[in-house]
């Protein structure tokens, strides 16, 4: 079974992936040259990615869906 678990630091331009062939790990290195990651700081906040959502991580896109505040009904107070 194919895994890819991906690290990144304090630095938000680059991030680390450790790939599980089945045989041993492939260590895979990508660095920004312009511009940050969204990247999630508390373990709890850790996402399992679609390969569509990696293959956007990879291209410098944002995979992770902008968390929206959802609207109250009309006509609650809380």
């Amino acid at each position: 079974n194919d895994s890819l678990f991906l690290f990144c630091g304090s630095r938000n331009d680059r991030f680390k992936g450790l790939y599980w062939d089945g045989e041993g790990f492939v260590l895979l290195y990508k660095r920004f040259e312009n511009g940050r990651l969204k990247w999630p700081r508390h373990r709890h906040d850790a996402q399992k990615l679609t390969s569509q959502q990696i293959d956007w991580l990879l291209e410098g896109l944002d995979p992770l869906p902008e968390r929206q505040i959802k609207a109250a009904p009309v006509g609650s107070f809380y």
